[in-house]
């Protein structure tokens, strides 16, 4: 990880929405996670879409970027899904900012995913208690893919994020295995799944097993306390759906506060993580069989768009 005094690589949007266009002509779909940034105004915004009375504001950003967005990028993963599920009036909101062929991959809200949930103030009387919804396949299908539906051309990846499990939560990889195949078993047909998990003992051969015999994508994940993603993809039997899902979060080693503390507001690549761009690069220059997602976030180096930029490079070297 290598800490950089500069900016990174000057942006010509021009030539990175032509070289987003051909990578997901391929399958592979490149974008960030979320986008109402606004330290990429000036990279990715124009600032004078946003000037009201000679100040930027910022409900019109809000509002409006993804838009702007759009215009570069063909996809984007959805943060906001983890925390509420959708509703079709938001569903709508976001179908209509985006072209044709755009495509929204959500992280699916933590009501499906958490275990128990963590005691903070945020969830009220159910802090510290166990989640009696936790893999449940009928809230998921009425609550989460109903209000999806209506603009299912412009869906990407529904992407299962598991925190990492405690003993007390969940005993063993084995037992996750189990449970997680009876709820695999039970989700509607017809949509792209991806699981990612934060226990890295449970990246073993029986998970990829279980995730392939229903076709569910494991999604790869540069985390602070999991194996990066190049050592994943070179795990046996890893690649297990025709396409794939990955997230490039944190570099290893690195915590998530930190990570906000010292890249806020993400202007710049602040600091270079070689191992997660090769990967990155490597991952870009695969040929699925079925559309795959690749993401990064802001907290990998300081500047999503510069990463991605700097992946795709690589394909020319």
């Amino acid at each position: 990880m290598d800490l950089l005094p500069g900016p990174g690589p000057t942006l010509d949007l021009r030539s990175l929405r032509e070289r987003l266009s051909a990578l997901a002509a391929k399958g592979v779909y490149v974008g960030t996670s979320s986008w109402k940034y606004p330290g990429w105004i000036g990279q990715l915004y124009d600032e004078q879409r946003y000037l009201y009375r000679g100040k930027i504001s910022e409900a019109r950003f809000q509002r409006t970027c993804l838009e702007e967005y759009a215009e570069v990028f063909p996809t984007v993963c959805v943060d906001a899904g983890y925390y509420q599920f959708p509703t079709p009036r938001y569903v709508e909101g976001l179908a209509k900012g985006v072209p044709a062929g755009f495509r929204f991959s959500f992280k699916v809200t933590e009501e499906i995913t958490a275990a128990s949930f963590i005691n903070l103030p945020r969830y009220g009387p159910r802090a510290g208690r166990v989640n009696d919804h936790f893999l449940d396949p009928a809230l998921f299908a009425g609550a989460f893919l109903k209000p999806l539906e209506a603009h299912r051309d412009k869906i990407g990846m529904l992407i299962f994020e598991f925190s990492r499990f405690r003993s007390d939560q969940i005993a063993s990889g084995g037992e996750f295995v189990e449970r997680l195949e009876g709820f695999l078993a039970e989700l509607p047909a017809g949509w792209s799944y991806g699981v990612e998990i934060r226990n890295r003992t449970f990246l073993h051969p029986d998970y990829f097993a279980a995730l392939a015999r229903h076709g569910v994508a494991h999604v790869f994940n540069n985390w602070t306390k999991m194996p990066p993603v190049s050592e994943q993809i070179a795990l046996p039997g890893a690649f297990t759906a025709d396409g794939f899902g990955a997230r490039f979060l944190l570099t290893p080693g690195r915590a998530y506060q930190e990570a906000v503390d010292a890249f806020q507001p993400y202007r710049d690549t602040r600091a270079a993580d070689p191992d997660a761009r090769a990967a990155g690069t490597a991952l870009m220059s695969r040929a699925p069989k079925g559309k795959s997602y690749l993401y990064v976030n802001n907290r990998l180096e300081g500047n999503a768009i510069k990463t991605i930029l700097a992946m795709i490079d690589g394909l020319g070297a």
